[in-house]
């Protein structure tokens, strides 16, 4: 079986190219689930319940997020009443929303999808490790097919957890950098990982933003805004193939495609 994990999606160009291509990759691969980092898809900052039914009637079964979780103040909606929308898992208990969620797909798929925020160069939150630790467990009571969405700066603490879930997991998948690496691999246990995704949205950018306001916000240290950028839009991410019984990847390969001309 395969799954299709997109990296973060940015505005909406971001939005599109995944409204355009995810049918089109769910065909062309034989895509038995979907599953998008959505923490900039409003605006390129944030979610808001809007973006995520766009996002969902694009295709995708469960939506991620990370440190942008709380821009818009309609997550709350999200958080509350969205059992397909996950948040990292790490924060202080008593927080809206859930760290993990398990979907029965149509495919007769049960697939665990978890969220976990690091914490170097990151807002603090508990400790990520003892979060997971105590939570796949009660995964992998109902399924062992579990993709990890690892929200970091670094590659160190990413690749650290990736090796730390080692056989406990189907796949470990990097998102925040939005630069997406080349390491892609199956670690010795059978947990597909990737540590960065890349992003969803406009190439010809800084991170999905237009590139003159953020030269200029390095040149004079004024502040600046930074629209999302609209130019050479690409889906951005990585398919995993695995034992629907075992749960175990037997593939990883990353995907990037742009969004078709015509449209």
């Amino acid at each position: 079986m395969k799954l299709l994990f997109i990296g973060d999606i940015v505005g909406s160009p971001g939005r599109k190219v995944v409204r355009e291509v995810v049918p089109r990759l769910r065909e062309e691969h034989g895509l038995d689930a979907v599953v998008a980092n959505g923490e900039n898809s409003a605006g390129g900052s944030g979610i808001t319940p809007k973006t995520a039914k766009a996002i969902f009637e694009s295709g995708v079964d469960v939506i991620t997020s990370g440190d942008h979780l709380w821009d818009q103040k309609e997550v709350i909606e999200l958080l509350n009443d969205e059992p397909r929308f996950v948040r990292p898992i790490n924060y202080p208990p008593d927080n809206p929303g859930q760290g993990f969620t398990v979907r029965e797909l149509g495919n007769s798929l049960k697939l665990g999808v978890m969220n976990v925020q690091c914490r170097t160069f990151m807002p603090p939150l508990e400790n990520p490790f003892v979060a997971m630790r105590d939570a796949v467990a009660q995964v992998r009571a109902q399924t062992p097919v579990i993709l990890v969405d690892v929200h970091g700066e670094t590659t160190s603490e990413k690749i650290a957890m990736g090796r730390f879930l080692d056989g406990q997991v189907t796949a470990v998948i990097g998102t925040h950098t939005h630069v997406q690496t080349a390491d892609e691999q199956i670690f010795p246990g059978g947990t597909a990982f990737l540590c960065d995704a890349g992003f969803t949205g406009p190439q010809e950018s800084i991170l999905g933003r237009s590139i003159e306001p953020i030269i200029q916000r390095f040149l004079m240290s004024q502040p600046r805004r930074f629209p999302v950028a609209e130019n050479d839009v690409v889906l951005k991410g990585a398919i995993v193939e695995f034992d629907e019984t075992t749960g175990q990847a037997t593939g990883i390969q990353r995907v990037s495609e742009p969004l078709p001309k015509s449209t």
